[in-house]
């Protein structure tokens, strides 16, 4: 990963980024890191949360932040706030989705039962599509291993398995955050980011982010992503120094002296 300070001075059309141990520093909103984005939003460039968080969440994001779109639970679905309401996408039918939560629902206490230190995410009812298990943000961090174990037993019950800085999550489905990312833009926006995406910054902080990792050439990591040496298939090609929020207002620092 080369430095901050040579992430090239492209002209930029959108920020993607991702939220928990991104934009926040355990686990809150710094006055620092929600001014930054909204800087970035302010001068006419699109501003995307891209984030493993729950449906709740991000109805809640999609109307009150100062972003143009949210991707939730790992690219399950795309919320807008615009032209005042809120506009809903999912990847799957509803149909298809109540199906996968009854699945879901018969893996989560396996799972569970079998790491004994990790629970069922506390936003886990504000889900539609995904199951959450909590490693380390309201239980005793759990050792990095135990982590790839969750994802192991929900791979071997054929779910979609990644790791966030603090949950693991699963889903049926053939999506990722990337998937959904380009259904947003060119539904939407009218960018296709496989021609575009020279336009994109992404920021992001762990192994769910790999896809976006890969496919932006100016994918950025904050300082605090060396958590996960080695268990990132594509690490990004940029590091801040600073760590989470502080880190993503530094990329947005970047990106307004470009």
């Amino acid at each position: 990963m080369k430095p901050l300070a040579e992430l090239p001075a492209a002209a930029t059309r959108a920020l993607l980024f991702d939220i928990d141990d991104t934009l926040t520093t355990d686990g809150k909103l710094t006055a620092e890191a929600y001014a930054a984005l909204e800087r970035v939003q302010r001068i006419g460039r699109l501003t995307v949360a891209v984030t493993g968080r729950p449906a709740g969440w991000c109805d809640h994001i999609a109307r009150l932040w100062p972003v143009d779109a949210v991707v939730g639970e790992n690219g399950a679905f795309y919320f807008r706030y615009h032209a005042g309401r809120l506009h809903k996408v999912y990847w799957d039918s509803a149909d298809a989705r109540a199906r996968n939560r009854q699945r879901l629902a018969a893996i989560t206490a396996r799972v569970v039962a079998a790491v004994p230190g990790c629970a069922l995410a506390a936003d886990q009812p504000y889900r539609e599509t995904d199951l959450a298990i909590d490693y380390c943000e309201d239980v005793p961090a759990l050792p990095l291993a135990q982590a790839e174990r969750i994802a192991e037993l929900m791979r071997a019950a054929g779910l979609h398995a990644k790791l966030s800085s603090i949950h693991v999550n699963g889903w049926f489905g053939d999506y990722d955050k990337l998937a959904m990312s380009r259904r947003l833009f060119a539904s939407e926006f009218k960018l296709e980011l496989d021609r575009d995406r020279d336009a994109v910054v992404y920021v992001g902080d762990s192994p769910n982010d790999a896809p976006m990792f890969d496919f932006f050439p100016r994918s950025v990591g904050v300082a605090n992503i060396a958590r996960f040496a080695g268990l990132i298939a594509t690490p990004p090609k940029y590091v801040s120094r600073a760590s989470c929020g502080a880190g993503f207002a530094e990329v947005v620092a970047r990106l307004l002296a470009s």
